[in-house]
């Protein structure tokens, strides 16, 4: 099974969230004027680096991500099911709600632009995965998709780690691992850091600093009351936009896990697609 835009869609949340230790750097440039609110008298730099603390320290965080584009939004001809499924390559923006912790747990959804989507819910080890019709008819080739798509409709295929197929896909709930890497990038490209007018982002009052980074317009938003958590990150450039938010810092991941009668064995995914 192909998971190609899966792992783009993980690739798009982690690229959000290393920003940060970019936006870090000396830069000659950096706006050394005052944060209002609980940032105090802090530079940009001090409030980004504040705000990765934050981050680095979380035991768990809900991210939103959506990723707009030329090839995201384009016009094109698609057919709808009556399951609501989109047969288009590129009908709809990606985008993306999970929450994790760094205890192997997860649940969040995730929908490429081509219109496939799936549900997943993660508890340590077990997973459960429910791709719709779309999904299914893009990620599995030939008739192969069309019949998983029938047999495992509405359903969630259940397993563990240990099947290289939900690995894979669970590769986006490791909150361990998305910390692991911002800690260990160093590569400062972004030269300097700019604040904003101070603003709010869903009630929260926030400061905005703005960068460039590879030739992209970088924002960060970060609180400027309570703890400088970020709330949100925005990159502008080369006709394709993200913007990622951050909240529920330290919320426990929901625990349900779907019932026995709204699941199917991974192995039974197994055997039909052996057959085909």
């Amino acid at each position: 099974m192909s998971r190609k835009r899966v792992r783009g869609s993980a690739a798009c949340c982690a690229a959000a969230l290393l920003i940060l230790p970019a936006c870090s750097s000396d830069g000659d440039g950096e706006d050394k004027t005052k944060a209002k609110g609980d940032a105090g008298d802090l530079s940009a730099r001090e409030i980004s680096d504040k705000a990765k603390r934050e981050l680095l320290d979380a035991k768990s965080v809900h991210i939103s991500m959506r990723a707009t584009g030329a090839d995201a939004t384009k016009d094109t001809d698609s057919d709808t099911d009556s399951d609501g499924d989109s047969d288009s390559d590129s009908a709809d923006p990606a985008s993306m709600e999970l929450t994790l912790d760094r205890d192997d747990n997860c649940v969040g959804s995730m929908k490429m632009a081509n219109g496939a989507a799936l549900d997943l819910v993660k508890r340590g080890d077990k997973v459960w995965m429910k791709p719709n019709k779309a999904f299914w008819r893009t990620q599995v080739p030939g008739g192969a998709g069309e019949a998983a798509a029938e047999i495992f409709k509405n359903r969630y295929i259940h397993g563990s780690t240990s099947d290289a197929m939900l690995k894979e896909v669970t590769g986006i709930c490791d909150l361990g691992k998305i910390q692991k890497d911002i800690q260990d990038d160093a590569d400062d490209k972004t030269k300097s850091l700019a604040k904003g007018e101070p603003t709010t982002v869903d009630g929260t009052a926030a400061i905005p600093l703005t960068g460039k980074d590879d030739g992209k317009e970088i924002t960060l938003y970060v609180a400027t009351e309570g703890k400088p958590y970020l709330l949100k990150a925005v990159e502008k450039g080369d006709g394709d936009d993200t913007t990622t938010t951050f909240s529920d810092y330290d919320e426990p991941v929901p625990s349900k896990t779907p019932s026995p009668d709204e699941s199917v064995d991974v192995s039974k995914l197994e055997q039909q697609l052996r057959k085909t």
